[in-house]
């Protein structure tokens, strides 16, 4: 009952919907391919840069440890102290935030390309609405989200506890190990899992992308009316547009039938097709077609030809011919000129006799 009432969303989505979805930053984005962008970059720039991040931390320690003695004195510069540190954090770790910069845009272009999106920016005051705001928490909506996020920390911790499991196996001869031996170790089981935990997320964020394509295009499906709706909006009404063109229609035919009483022959097929012809011979380089019709028109050409006294030539192919090729107000093809000239010939000879016939 849904279905026949165009209730049911059946419709693959318009070009036009689509366009306006994005234009209001409803796209298929999938926020983990985000995340596992940010976390894959910034473990591939620690782990291109440990050695300079290291050594700049390690000066730093360094540079601390050795002022300590003389810190209290020197309370009153802990402004200038402050912006040293700053600088010196924000220098270090340049490489790694640029990277995780360029990355954010990056994995968005990806996704959806480059599109900006001004209305997504506006303030609607509907989002200030509390009820609604509630209303949303407890959503469909929500709740998937709630679902996605509970199935993502039960993998992620899983796998987190079974890497773990091995590591502390492995600490349990740390004790025999040198101060250094001690440091590689936890740097290696680090980012041996940080790239192990990176692999589930890649998983996860593929599923995720997965998913938000195919919510997204559910969601921006159609039932039959709004496919009307939209068309009617794009191309206009079809029974506006259809009495627009019959309008036109009978305005031609009223200029056409007006035109015809300056015809010099009339073409017939003879009973399906009728072609009015004027030809100037000081003026136009070849004949005209004035007027033309079927069946019914036709009738009502050759009635009008009668009452103004046009001749009527009867010629099946050239007939059919110039009704196909010609519409009202062209020339006549090059291909038609032998044989409308031999009927203009016979009509202007026609006239001759009969002029001489009244004298």
């Amino acid at each position: 009952m849904a279905e026949a009432d165009g209730k049911e969303k059946t419709e693959q989505p318009t070009g036009k919907k689509l366009d306006d979805a994005r234009t209001r930053g409803q796209v298929a984005r999938s926020r983990e391919v985000n995340s596992l962008a940010v976390f894959s970059t910034g473990f591939i720039m620690l782990y291109l840069f440990q050695s300079f991040i290291g050594s700049q931390f390690k000066s730093f320690t360094v540079s601390i440890f050795d002022s300590l003695d003389t810190f209290p004195n020197r309370l009153s510069m802990i402004s200038s102290f402050a912006m040293d540190w700053y600088l010196f954090f924000a220098a270090t770790l340049a490489p790694v935030m640029i990277g995780l910069i360029v990355i954010i845009f990056a994995s968005n272009i990806a996704q959806v390309g480059i599109q900006l999106s001004p209305k997504a920016l506006e303030f609607k005051f509907d989002k200030l609405n509390v009820f609604k705001g509630v209303k949303n928490l407890v959503s469909s909506k929500s709740l998937a989200e709630l679902l996605k996020s509970m199935v993502k920390l039960t993998l992620t911790g899983g796998f987190i506890y079974y890497v773990l499991s091995d590591l502390i196996s492995s600490a349990t001869e740390l004790e025999s190990y040198s101060v250094n031996e001690i440091l590689v170790f936890m740097l290696d089981s680090a980012f041996a899992l940080i790239w192990k935990i990176g692999l589930v997320y890649l998983a996860i964020a593929g599923a995720d992308f997965a998913w938000e394509k195919y919510k997204f295009k559910k969601d921006m499906m159609m039932t039959k009316e709004e496919v009307k709706e939209e068309w009617k909006q794009t191309e206009g009404d079809p029974q506006v547009k259809s009495r627009i063109k019959k309008l036109m229609y009978e305005a031609s035919k009223r200029r056409m039938m007006k035109e015809l009483p300056k015809a010099d022959v009339v073409i017939t097929n003879p009973t399906h097709f009728a072609v009015a012809l004027k030809y100037d011979m000081q003026k136009d380089p070849a004949p005209t077609v004035i007027a033309k019709g079927a069946d019914e028109l036709a009738q009502k050409i050759k009635e009008v030809a009668k009452q103004h006294n046009i001749p009527i030539q009867e010629n099946r192919e050239l007939a059919r011919a110039l009704y196909k090729m010609c519409d009202v107000g062209d020339k006549i093809p090059g291909s038609l000129f032998k044989a409308v000239a031999e009927v203009l010939a016979y009509v202007y000879n026609l006239k001759k006799s009969k002029k001489k016939s009244i004298v």
